[in-house]
């Protein structure tokens, strides 16, 4: 059973093998872990989904909580793909959200788009 958590903190070491299990490392600075460690450090907001100990899929969002979410990092280990592991860490951080914020997703180098507000989607 994979649960899930905001108020769960992760080390550097395990946000880099999550990011590396799931292909997102490759366009991450996973050989740079003091870097890696500021990502963790200055985030707003860490949604995190385990199984058992082992972490699984993580969302990483800079945020005002009220007008904006820039989920800048969904990484979901690809063993647990397609179980909608990462639908649940966006619907996990819209939660911790106004009602009306944006959750803007950058979903490859040049390309970004606003997902819509909690009320929005269904």
């Amino acid at each position: 059973m994979i649960t899930y958590t905001s108020d769960r903190s992760i080390s550097a070491e395990q946000f880099v093998d999550v990011l590396n299990r799931s292909t997102l490392g490759i366009r991450r600075p996973v050989d740079d872990l003091p870097r890696i460690e500021d990502m963790l450090k200055h985030a707003s907001l860490t949604c995190t989904a385990w199984d058992g100990g082992k972490l699984v899929g993580v969302a990483r969002s800079v945020t005002d909580f009220a007008y904006c979410c820039y989920l800048s990092d969904l990484a979901v280990d690809e063993v647990y793909q397609h179980q909608g592991i990462g639908k649940e860490l966006i619907r996990l951080t819209q939660s911790k959200l106004h009602s009306r914020a944006s959750l803007i997703l950058l979903a490859a180098h040049t390309s970004a788009w606003i997902i819509g507000t909690r009320t929005e989607l269904k």
